[in-house]
């Protein structure tokens, strides 16, 4: 397989920068994912890698070897896309034969790929098939096979799996994962998705409005994220953010409406990059929040709001003078709007934002 390095990418669409001085690097083997809303650019650097979209500035290697200027076609990348983008009129072994024949591959050697193929992706009865008869999750595999078939040195996926249902998509991801792990296939994978996200990357690099955001691991992302874009936009339900100033003392955060919230022992030196009297903004995951229904030291009086029963789990949405703040809880626990409960943060999970600049701070 190969490595890819993207370079202070640059590109605009007439007066919009779409991506706007990306670089990263994508090391032999990896499942990088490209994570963010719609618009972000994330689709458009991957076009880029394709060589569907050419750069008005930085560079793409690939292996080394400087693509940016060279055609699709002879970059050895294959690409999946959101349309399935089979032929109707071919079977599902035309298909997968396609891009071998094309490049006048022996008929032995393509015989023999489809089958492998095939077999990997559990398809070898669908291949006298035409795609009218084919379900949305085997169009897919098909897709994916033709990329496959090749043995490109870099794979690249546009939102392959967004036109399937939720349970199709579940099942995908799987699949696709394990065929990566088992080829060892460098993959570049484009997503909104933040759980395909989380799932399947080896790394993530979350991108907003052009930016590349943060890039790391799926832990990293999650647990340490680099500014309030990302631990928003990663994990559902969403960081519960809270606007706050530390007290001078240090021992207190001050959340907006003058509610004081003792610091724990655990946390101070968590904290201790954070400046006093400035605006700040905490931020804590729903499993970071601990819920009781008796009084206990440390734990601060609160009203259920809403309860949003989930089955493996409840969401339990609680008001603390004012904030809202939803708090994952097992399916037994017990509460109903109105009740007074008991809460405390695991300030020791907690994060701290500088509501001017967003950024986390270490």
């Amino acid at each position: 397989m190969a490595t890819v390095q993207v370079q202070n990418l640059i590109k605009r669409f007439d007066q919009n920068i779409a991506i706007n001085n990306t670089s990263l690097d994508i090391e032999d083997g990896m499942f990088m994912v490209f994570l963010g809303p719609s618009g972000c650019g994330k689709t458009t650097t991957l076009r880029c890698i394709a060589g569907l979209e050419i750069p008005d500035g930085g560079k793409i290697l690939i292996d080394g070897e400087d693509v940016t200027k060279l055609p699709p076609s002879a970059r050895d990348i294959a690409m999946v896309f959101q349309q399935y983008a089979i032929y109707p009129h071919m079977t599902v072994a035309e298909n997968l034969a396609f891009p071998l024949k094309a490049v006048k591959t022996p008929r032995p050697v393509i015989e023999e790929r489809v089958q492998e193929v095939a077999a990997k992706l559990h398809i070898e009865r669908l291949l006298n098939r035409k795609p009218g008869k084919l379900s949305g999750g085997e169009m897919q595999r098909v897709a994916i096979g033709r990329a496959m078939v090749r043995r490109p040195k870099v794979f690249l996926m546009d939102e392959p799996l967004s036109n399937l249902d939720a349970k199709l998509r579940t099942e995908m991801r799987a699949e696709i994962k394990r065929l990566q792990s088992d080829q060892g296939a460098t993959t570049v994978y484009v997503t909104h998705d933040q759980l395909e996200a989380m799932s399947m990357a080896d790394k993530i690099a979350v991108m907003y409005g052009g930016i590349l955001q943060q890039v790391g691991t799926p832990a990293d992302v999650y647990d340490r994220p680099a500014n309030l874009f990302v631990a928003g936009f990663i994990g559902s339900p969403a960081m519960n953010f809270l606007r706050c100033r530390l007290a001078e003392d240090r021992n207190t955060l001050i959340l907006e409406g003058e509610v004081p919230l003792p610091v724990h022992a655990a946390a101070r030196e968590r904290f201790a990059a954070a400046p006093t009297g400035r605006d700040l903004v905490l931020g804590v995951r729903p499993e970071d929040v601990a819920l009781r229904h008796d009084p206990q030291p440390e734990f601060s009086p609160v009203e259920v709001y809403v309860v949003e029963p989930l089955g493996a789990e409840n969401i339990v949405d609680i008001r603390l003078a004012g904030h809202v703040l939803k708090v994952r809880t097992l399916p037994t626990f017990t509460a109903k709007i109105g009740d007074t409960l008991y809460m405390r943060i695991d300030q020791s999970r907690a994060h701290l934002f500088d509501a001017g600049t967003t950024l986390a701070l270490r």
